[in-house]
């Protein structure tokens, strides 16, 4: 986000999509903040180390699923971010889901801090997305770019959650 944000001040004077999308990142970036902390916090709840976690290079497909983003951002516009975006935060889980999740892993609540913490949280951010996405005077083509940025993100997504069930199976997560 805050390289979107650099990329979209770049281009603000000359750009209405870029303005009104710097104008979101400036507002979107803190409340994003700290959120990897949050989930390596999850994860030592779980009983994996942090300096553990941080070591392992990461898999090619978050890399891919990622390094995407900067290529739009960089290499077409960034509001290309906000097709990435509007994934991780479109459908956030529900209390429900995360009580279930609970109550079915028998893991400590403290595990789930960051999912809760999403649940509360992702809905406003929803909204404001899609303030901010019908206020932009989008292009067909930039219209385009938001679609292939979700999904690619959606199949990269699926292929890394499938990569973590496959090395640690649900034996190891107990």
């Amino acid at each position: 986000m805050e390289a979107a944000l650099r990329r979209t001040e770049s281009m603000a004077g000359s750009d209405p999509v870029a303005a009104g999308l710097a104008e979101y990142l400036r507002r979107h970036i803190p409340e994003e903040k700290q959120h990897d902390e949050w989930l390596l916090d999850d994860l030592e709840v779980l009983g994996r180390a942090r300096s553990t976690v941080l070591a392992r290079p990461p898999s090619p497909t978050v890399a891919g699923l990622v390094g995407a983003q900067y290529y739009w951002i960089f290499h077409y516009h960034p509001v290309a971010l906000l097709g990435y975006i509007a994934l991780l935060e479109g459908n956030p889980p529900s209390l429900a889901l995360i009580e279930d999740l609970i109550a079915r892993t028998g893991y400590s609540r403290r595990a789930f801090r960051t999912l809760i913490a999403h649940a509360e949280l992702d809905p406003h951010h929803r909204d404001e997305l899609d303030e901010t996405l019908d206020g932009l005077p989008l292009t067909r083509e930039q219209t385009t770019v938001l679609g292939l940025s979700a999904m690619s993100s959606a199949y990269m997504l699926s292929r890394a959650i499938d990569e973590i069930a496959d090395v640690s199976g649900p034996a190891d997560y107990r």
